[in-house]
């Protein structure tokens, strides 16, 4: 099936105010649902180290997160395509940021699973809900927008980072932390929530998928090489601390440099990557960033010291930084099912990768060491450049 990169053909979307102030709304929304999982993630070693947890342990722990997206999938894409992702992201982003918090109160190996399934399971709601924003936005540009999008996902990544480094500096704890994160969180939804766009068809649509739904071949794809691309991601967010910590030998607020550094050069990426892919092709740069993800692992892994360990997860950040958005961009343009079963469709395959990654980064340093993990994640980099070759219909 070809793809339709035209979008003339979508309907006038009712919105509230102008383009801009639409697109601003959207980023907002992207920005802190990055800026609630960044948080998560800079204080993962407090968290584990509080609890007491070893590597493997923390690895089976963190199969709750994904495992609460995945069975949520189809829920999710159901209701956001039946409601509309606009009501949808009323009440998903601010429940998304009390899990969070709820994160912080865990006291036991137990509680902390439980608390990210439900963490995973608002975070789900918020992913197709925004993303669903995105492509409906990308549709009244007439042009890609899609990875400036994750591009705020990603600055709120690196705030995040930085915010940890701050909250720590401080001596705050967890909760203090993400309490503060949580009323951000609060107020940015409902100063911007009127500025959504309304999903034009949306119950239309969805009953008539629930009817009748066929997996594509497409999506199929593009979901195998979102999955390599979320496992590399879901590699660096939940042990780029701990490799810091343990591999590299980092101390105090050092630990967070190699995340800082990884959320730095993927946020570059995205707000470059519109106009990369513009003049270069979306092929041609999904090729190119399997093979710059398998150089910087491969860098961090053999030259395990700050300074080079840092200049891996730079390259590994930019290899990243446009996969997931021209993947996502991708499967917006089809026009066989909307873009929120569409996208429930694709981060079913594509949220496998977060399922897989970290546990499986986990139980191989448990029986090897880190190193030997991130190696084998590195291999993942090439997987993605051979799927996107593999690819006619991408150009």
């Amino acid at each position: 099936m070809a793809i339709n990169t035209s979008y003339s053909d979508v309907p006038a979307l009712k919105i509230h105010s102008t383009k801009v102030r639409v697109r601003w709304a959207v980023s907002a929304f992207y920005f802190f649902q990055g800026l609630c999982f960044a948080s998560w993630a800079s204080r993962i070693p407090d968290i584990k180290a509080a609890l007491a947890l070893s590597d493997g342990a923390m690895g089976s722990i963190l199969f709750a997160l994904p495992a609460g997206q995945m069975c949520t999938m189809p829920i999710s894409g159901y209701v956001v395509g039946k409601y509309g992702s606009k009501k949808v992201m009323h009440f998903a982003l601010p429940l998304y940021s009390l899990a969070m918090v709820v994160l912080s109160l865990c006291t036991s190996s137990w509680q902390l699973a439980a608390a990210l399934f439900l963490f995973g399971v608002t975070g789900n709601f918020c992913n197709i809900s925004v993303n669903t924003q995105g492509v409906n936005a990308e549709r009244m540009y007439h042009r890609p927008i899609m990875s400036s999008f994750h591009g705020a996902w990603s600055l709120a990544g690196f705030a995040g980072a930085l915010i940890g480094l701050l909250m720590t500096g401080f001596d705050l704890n967890p909760t203090q932390h993400f309490a503060i994160i949580s009323a951000t969180a609060f107020l940015a939804t409902y100063a911007n929530v009127k500025f959504l766009v309304e999903d034009t068809g949306a119950k239309k649509q969805a009953v008539k998928e629930k009817r009748s739904f066929k997996p594509d071949p497409l999506i199929l794809q593009l979901g195998i090489i979102g999955f390599f691309a979320m496992s590399v991601e879901g590699a660096m967010f939940d042990w780029s601390g701990v490799y810091f910590q343990d591999i590299v030998g980092a101390k105090g607020a050092w630990i967070s440099l190699g995340y800082a550094c990884f959320m730095l050069m993927m946020t570059s990426g995205r707000f470059l990557g519109d106009k990369i892919v513009a003049k270069v092709g979306k092929k041609r740069v999904m090729q190119m960033n399997g093979l710059i993800i398998l150089l910087g692992f491969m860098l961090a892994v053999i030259f395990p010291y700050v300074p080079t360990a840092a200049i891996g997860f730079l390259l590994v950040g930019f290899g990243v930084s446009t996969n997931i958005p021209n993947v996502y961009s991708l499967v917006g343009q089809q026009n066989k099912i909307s873009p929120s079963a569409a996208l429930a469709a694709i981060s079913s395959i594509s949220y496998l990768g977060f399922l897989l990654g970290p546990p499986m980064i986990g139980y191989i340093s448990e029986l090897v060491n880190l190193r030997f993990s991130y190696a084998i994640i590195a291999l993942y980099g090439i997987m993605i450049s051979v799927m996107v070759s593999r690819l006619k219909v991408i150009k």
